[in-house]
């Protein structure tokens, strides 16, 4: 590898470090308080602050310097990102697939949430990930019968957002449910938003946001994607059952940070020298389809002089095979194959902002010119990796596997080709 390709591959992995840390959920906690400071309690009241998702400790520890006692506070988050805070209870659970603990999380929230007055004040922390983490099933709905739905969205091709409206219908505290529980209290939401476009009903499928459609939606949505007559029958009988979709109590939301405010962060940071462009922030869709999106960019470039091409989103990936890997993981491949014949140096760094891609050890991928022959140069065949769905295992034999760790926080996922 050239000392160029080298530096620019360095770049790359700067500009994704500057993404995260414009996501730092801390970081946004403490800009909303110091323009709304917390409201005063009526007599006797208590502020009850609940945090669920990837970014909730760090959400958490920093509302807790912001609103005074006498307080309750609860965070939720997944495995490894758990940690001791002093006055709170942290808990961790099954991210992406739901488990027990996250059954009990759940339980513990609505306990909490029933327990609330109309003198006290609930604080929501809501960050990504937080639909898989407390799942409360609506019975009959069981665990199981919730597992196996996510399982079968999670594959199913679905964009997030119909993913996150059936998931709604199917639960106690989705789409609104966390305010029919805390009623009569008033609530006030801070969100840090992992959904491109921001749509607050989609963000951890929206607990303190009306729901995104109703379960006649969710049905035609199953229907149409192949997956209904794959659902156990428990979830049928749920949303063949519910009528309309109840009223909630409104909840004063506020968006406290997101995928564009990252892009922008990217985009600052690009050194002189280089022409930056932001080309887009809707990078959706299936993973293929955005590969070519990136290939015809690279297209269209200027070669007079060097060029960092930034894109947000959240793809997704329709799973044909049995191998290990992510949206992120797998793009980076894809666009690794179509860069194959590009006459100039290029670096391209596709990772999720969260640290994870896929039920891997990677965030993405990060790859160049040369990164197809090293995984030929280590006798495996990328083309059968890909079509085994096992982006990982090719980019490992690479060694292009963008690994960082659980960065605590999530807005969804970045990319930069950066073009010489």
């Amino acid at each position: 590898m050239t000392s160029d390709l080298a530096k620019m591959r360095a770049l790359a992995r700067k500009l994704y470090d500057e993404a995260v840390r414009a996501a730092d959920p801390a970081l946004a906690i403490r800009r909303h308080f110091n323009k709304q400071p917390p409201a005063q309690l009526a007599a006797g009241g208590r502020n009850i602050l609940i945090a669920i998702g990837k970014a909730a400790p760090a959400m958490l520890a920093e509302a807790m310097q912001h609103v005074r006692a006498p307080v309750v506070a609860l965070a939720v988050t997944h495995y490894g990102n758990d940690r001791a805070m002093p006055g709170a209870t942290v808990l961790s659970a099954g991210h992406p697939v739901p488990d027990e603990a996250g059954l009990r999380a759940g339980q513990r929230i609505m306990e909490m949430l029933k327990g609330a007055g109309a003198q006290d004040r609930v604080y929501a922390l809501i960050s990504g990930g937080g639909s898989s983490l407390v799942p409360a099933p609506r019975p009959p709905l069981t665990l199981s019968d919730k597992q196996q739905v996510n399982r079968l969205l999670l594959a199913g091709g679905l964009a997030i957002g119909q993913v996150n409206l059936i998931r709604q219908q199917l639960s106690d505290l989705k789409g609104g449910g966390f305010l029919r529980y805390a009623a009569p209290a008033r609530v006030t939401a801070l969100i840090l938003s992992d959904v491109i476009g921001n749509d607050l009903g989609a963000i951890a499928s929206g607990p303190t946001v009306a729901p995104l459609g109703t379960a006649q939606d969710a049905l035609d949505l199953l229907a149409q994607h192949g997956l209904l007559e794959k659902l156990p029958p428990a979830a049928v009988t749920v949303l063949s059952e519910i009528d309309a979709a109840p009223a909630v109590v409104s909840a004063d939301n506020y968006l406290v940070g997101s995928n564009e405010s990252s892009l922008t962060a990217m985009y600052d940071a690009v050194p002189p020298g280089w022409a930056a462009q932001i080309i887009s922030n809707r990078l959706v869709g299936d993973v293929s389809d955005a590969a070519s999106r990136i290939a015809e960019a690279a297209a269209q470039a200027s070669s007079d002089r060097p060029q960092a091409l930034v894109f947000g989103g959240e793809t997704t990936v329709n799973l044909r095979g049995s191998g290990r890997g992510g949206r992120n993981q797998e793009l980076a491949l894809r666009v690794a194959m179509l860069g194959r014949d590009w006459q100039r140096p290029w670096v391209f760094l596709s990772g999720g902002t969260d640290g994870r891609d896929g039920p891997t050890d990677a965030a993405g991928g990060l790859v160049d010119g040369t990164t197809l022959g090293r995984i030929k140069a280590s006798r495996v065949d990328s083309m059968s990796l890909l079509a085994n769905n096992d982006s990982h295992a090719a980019l490992s034999a690479a060694g292009d596997l963008l690994i960082t760790g659980t960065t605590g926080t999530n807005v969804a996922d970045v990319q930069v080709l950066l073009l010489s």
